[in-house]
Parts: C-alpha cells; structure tokens; sequence
C-alpha cells in the first residue's frame, strides 16, 4: 500500500501482525480490555492507544521502534504508570500511538559498589533498588512516595524528585548516564560523567525529556552511602500556615534536614487509621523533619528544628523513639494517595514550587481557591523546597464539577507563578502542564527547545504531543483534558 506521497505505507492490521512476531503473544496487547488498562497514567487523563506492546529484550524494544518509524506510528513509552501529568498518556495529532511497556526490562544488571554505582533497566522499581544496593551500604537517594511501584525509567523519564530530594538533589543529580534507544532505532550511549566517556554531556538533555527522545533502556546511578546516623521528628502545629513559618525557620539554620515534610489535618485523618504512626489527631497540620549524618551533626540538627518548632507554636514535638517508629511515619507520609479513595473517588494533583519564604502564603491561597470553588483539598508538601502537592478531591459524577476542579488547578498555578515560583517541581509537564509552558518561557525560549527536540527525535514519533506546546497552538492536533470515560 502507498501514501499519496509515493511512500510505503503499513496499515496497522499489517503493523501488529508484524509487531506479534516481534514480541510474541505474551508481548502484544490489541483487545479492547488490553488497550483500556493503559489508557491513562496515575492522572485522570487517557486517551486509546493503537496497541500495547510490552519487550522482552533491548534488541526486542529495538525491533518495535524501527517498524514503528517505517509504519510512521507513534510511540509512547511507558513505565509503572505513576506519573500525574500525563506523561504516558497516549496521544498523538493524526495516528493513535502504540504504548511501549518496559516493565519486563527489568534487571538490576550490576552493582559495582566500590564505584558506587549501578547500571539498571528501566522496569527496575526504585525500592528494589535501595534493597539490593542495602548488603553494600549504599541506597539510591531520590525516593518518590510511589518508590515501592515506580519505576527507575520513569524516574529518569520525569526527572523524579521524592521525600528526600531536598539535601539529595532530584534524579539528574544520580544519573551518571544513559543509554537511550532513538526513535531511529539506534542505541545512544549518554554519559558525561563516566570515566570512560568523553563529548557534550547529553545525558542532561534526557534525564527528564518525559519519553520525547526516545526509550531509557539501561542507566548508570550514583549509590549513595547509608548514614551512620538517621533522626526523625513529628511536630503539630495550631494551622498549615505556622507550620510553613517552622520550616523557614528551620531550613535556615545551620544544618539543613534531610528530609522536611508538611501535611495538613486533612491528610493526617487520612492516614493515622492506616498507619498508626501516633500522628497527633488535635492538630491543624503536622511537619517531619529528617536529620541523617553523623551522631553529634544530627542530635544538633534535631534539637534546633525542636526549637524552631516551639517559637512558631508547635502544639507537640517528639523524636521518633525506634526505627519502627521512623517507619511508621513516613509509611503515613508516603500512602496519602493511596487512601484517597477513602475520602473520594477522584482527585487531581497538582505539583507546584514556591520560594520557601512564600510557602506560608502559598498554602492559604490554596485554601482560599479550594473553598471558592466548593472543593475538599488535601496538601501534602516537601516544605525543604517549597514544593506542594495540593490533591482537589471530586466525584466526577457529580454536575459541573469538573469545571470547578480544572479552575481551581488553573488559579493555583497562576498563584504560584504569581509568588516567583514555577509549574512543576518532580511530576514533569506532560499534557497537564504543557499548554502553561507560555506563561514561563518566552517563544524564542520554547523556539529552543522544540530544536533540540526536533535535533533528537526528527520524526516526531517519540511521545508527541507532550512537554512542549505546538507553535501553531497549544491544543492542535490533541485531545483535550477530560476525565476518563469521556474523552473526545
């Protein structure tokens, strides 16, 4: 069959014929029921793939790409499926993508801990990472609240973030290097902080390109040593906002935390059943503040957060008395959107930064906005770094909620920017944030980007209509932010 430009054209009974031999029965998803399991990431956006494939090998991942660039098909990559902004929703301005699973590559390949690194493919969760690097006494620093499902390509994918990021630094600050499979069909290695390597540095530019260069197959991380030390603190504060002034207080003093963590009463209800991590129940917002190092650094840090918490009129401050305890409370922290479902059938998450001395006005603006709009709000927020994941709690049944729900995530947005803040801090733009990127970067800023996208990915076919707005519009060509069910 040909195009009417002459070129050969596979039409897509063809092209999933020919992708079964690739990846065999066990690898190809083209049902109904197949296609809707991937329909969407954790967010509540989804569009229908062409089809689901899922390799078992580099040179199986490597086969599916080639014939997706001579049938002209569109792929999205896709990992755990964890990611909030849509990044792994399948969408494309003409052809309906194929979802490229990497969950079977899956293998820790090596642990080299006198260099203390790894090399690892992209289907490895993050946890089981930090378990088999643990025997060496190394862990792998960024820990996302999904760290037990979310997996490493994604992490590299989104450029993830996690409790920990705020002395650790996000996913870039631990890729060493990356061996990207282009949507040419060619293995790329890139690393510019390997002995071994040498030239430009590239493995920045995909270390958070979200999929739009093409598929992480294997990366080396950065291990880092456990701390001989680790000290956690649970204080409750009066209200959101006196805890937000604990945590200037405490990030500069002069010895900065390991972790610094808010959540208001809302999600302390949440989860103290769950957990059972002694959460006190009286307060409008609690803080972990985490202090790792050596024994005299963190009994020093620890004791002046205690003090920071007390002049902003902390209602109750305790150490963590055993590493169960230590567990326990961050068990609490991490399973918050785990239980929403208790509360709501819907939620949509947002993953706005603001300068920390903004935090405090920041959390009341987004109360402000939710009861405006009439809607239930849960914040959970890495204070360390002013970043905040207000969940809008709805129930999509519900008459004209979803117009309330979308201008409410507009207003914060708008809210933070309008502080000197910006869009996203570890969830990547995706689709949520993507029509936003004007509001941040001027035309010849996004004119840049769209070059080097187009430099990596000439065909277009990596992940299309993500991260960066169409020049000619930001909503040609893809489908518009509705929840599932209803998508048009």
């Amino acid at each position: 069959m040909l195009r009417e430009d002459g070129e050969a054209f596979v039409d897509d009974a063809t092209f999933l014929e020919r992708l079964e031999r690739i990846v065999g029965p066990e690898g190809l998803r083209a049902g109904r029921l197949g296609r809707a399991l991937y329909r969407r990431d954790a967010s509540f956006l989804n569009a229908e793939p062409l089809a689901v494939c899922a390799p078992a090998t580099v040179a199986q991942a490597q086969q599916v790409v080639r014939l997706c660039r001579e049938a002209s098909v569109p792929f999205t990559p896709r990992g755990a499926g964890t990611g909030l902004a849509g990044g792994a929703v399948p969408v494309a301005p003409e052809r309906a993508p194929l979802v490229v699973a990497l969950g079977r590559l899956d293998r820790i390949i090596h642990i080299d801990p006198e260099h203390r690194r790894a090399w690892v493919q992209p289907g490895v969760p993050n946890a089981r990472l930090s378990e088999r690097a643990a025997p060496y006494g190394l862990r792998f620093a960024p820990d996302p609240a999904s760290q037990i499902a979310a997996t490493l390509g994604g992490n590299v994918a989104t450029n993830a973030g996690g409790i920990h990021c705020l002395s650790e630094g996000v996913t870039s600050a631990h890729v060493l290097a990356v061996e990207l499979l282009g949507a040419d069909g060619e293995l790329h290695l890139l690393g510019g902080d390997l002995p071994e390597q040498g030239g430009l540095d590239l493995r920045g530019l995909a270390v958070g390109s979200e999929g739009t260069f093409g598929l992480v197959t294997k990366a080396c991380v950065r291990l880092q040593p456990l701390p001989p030390q680790t000290r956690t603190l649970l204080a409750g504060f009066p209200s959101a906002v006196a805890a937000a002034r604990a945590v200037s207080r405490i990030v500069t003093g002069d010895t900065l935390p390991a972790a610094l963590e808010l959540m208001d009463r809302e999600a302390v209800e949440l989860v103290e059943p769950y957990a059972r991590a002694g959460y006190p129940m009286d307060a409008e917002a609690v803080l972990l503040a985490e202090f790792e190092g050596l024994p005299a650094e963190v009994a020093h840090g620890a004791e002046a957060a205690s003090e920071a918490c007390t002049a902003e009129g902390a209602t109750s401050v305790e150490i963590a008395r055993t590493a169960e305890h230590r567990t326990k409370l961050w068990k609490g922290r991490k399973g918050v959107a785990g239980a929403i479902a208790k509360r709501a059938p819907d939620f949509y998450l947002h993953d706005v930064v603001v300068p920390r001395s903004g935090l405090a006005d920041m959390l009341a603006g987004v109360l402000e906005i939710a009861a405006d709009e009439e809607l239930l709000v849960i914040n959970v927020v890495h204070a360390g770094d002013g970043n905040l994941h207000p969940f809008l709690l709805f129930d999509r049944e519900d008459p004209g909620v979803l117009d309330r729900v979308l201008r409410a995530g507009h207003r914060i947005v708008e809210t933070a920017l309008a502080a000197g803040g910006v869009l996203t801090g570890e969830h990547g733009v995706g689709i949520e944030k993507r029509d936003l990127l004007g509001d941040v970067y001027s035309e010849d800023d996004l004119a840049v980007q769209r070059a080097v996208r187009d430099a990596m990915d000439p065909s277009g076919l990596a992940n299309p209509g993500k991260v960066l707005p169409s020049p000619q519009g930001c909503a040609e060509g893809t489908q518009r932010l509705v929840p599932e069910g209803t998508w048009v």
